[in-house]
């Protein structure tokens, strides 16, 4: 697969908080590059999806189009279904049957948290939530389907253009708190625009199978307010820790879903910059803070 400047990736998905950012990053390298919003290939609608990837005859599908509400996945698992197992199946078929490889991104909460330690590509899924297995069946839709494809999962992701939980820190810092957070779930927090470049690399590579991929080192989500609060001059909103089981939320949470990214270095050469640089830049308005600006 030739990646020079002809090259033409066609991005699923374009509207959201992702597939903004890869857009942002692969646009000025590839001029072809072609986005679409839900409104323009709906991965729910096979037949037109078929069609419209047909038509356009992409060097790569890279389908960031999902259902990403944990909670909402659970009281609407029908949705979840439809978005994040039967989409991925029709982006995987659609990506087939024009003779390209797929990208489809996938996340952490397809792990169960029990295992204390980062989780690598080889270690066995065990979804908590509908929202992980919804996902973890759209990677098993992928693979049966795909003739080609790369899998790569991320972790705690933010970024400009949806809601998130950077952002709702941020905001209710802004309205003057008090915050309580949980500090019982660990992961790695992920700026999409680090995860859009990661993507870059390793199309450029024609990385295969399953690819975990965040930014370094590990926190909790208490930790991560913490920091937020600090960067944004919030040092006088009170922040209160409090354990998972007092949030009253629907969706069951892993505990620890950090991920392993041994494997991108190994295939890229390039090693994940530290969460706490990654959320810092995107606080002060920095390359991760640029989508849709």
């Amino acid at each position: 697969m030739k990646t020079g400047p002809s090259f033409v990736p066609l991005v699923l998905g374009a509207g959201g908080m992702l597939g903004r950012a890869v857009v942002q990053v692969l646009d000025p390298v590839f001029p072809g590059m072609v986005s679409a919003t839900r409104a323009e290939a709906d991965v729910t609608d096979r037949f037109r999806l078929e069609s419209e990837v047909e038509r356009l005859r992409p060097d790569v599908v890279i389908n960031c189009a999902s259902y990403t509400d944990v909670d909402g996945c659970e009281t609407d698992p029908d949705r979840a279904r439809r978005v994040n197992v039967e989409g991925a199946e029709n982006a995987a078929s659609a990506a087939s049957a024009a003779g390209c490889p797929i990208v489809h991104i996938s996340t952490d909460f397809v792990f169960d948290g029990r295992k204390g330690a980062p989780y690598v590509e080889e270690d066995t899924p065990a979804p908590l939530s509908e929202y992980g297995r919804s996902k973890r069946a759209g990677e098993e839709r992928v693979a049966a389907v795909a003739t080609d494809f790369l899998i790569v999962r991320t972790s705690w992701s933010y970024g400009a253009g949806r809601a998130n939980f950077v952002d709702a820190i941020r905001s209710r810092a802004a309205n003057g708190g008090p915050l309580k957070v949980v500090d019982d779930q660990f992961g790695s927090p992920t700026c999409v625009v680090d995860l859009a470049r990661a993507l870059h690399g390793l199309i450029l590579r024609e990385a295969r199978g399953v690819v975990h991929f965040a930014n370094a080192g590990v926190c909790s989500r208490y930790a991560m307010a913490r920091l937020i609060l600090r960067t944004c001059g919030f040092h006088d909103v009170p922040l209160v820790p409090m354990p998972t089981s007092e949030a009253g939320r629907i969706a069951v949470r892993p505990s620890y879903s950090a991920l392993d990214t041994s494997r991108y270095s190994r295939l890229t050469g390039e090693t994940p910059r530290p969460w706490q640089e990654a959320l810092i830049e995107y606080l002060r308005g920095g390359r991760g803070a640029a989508v849709g600006a």
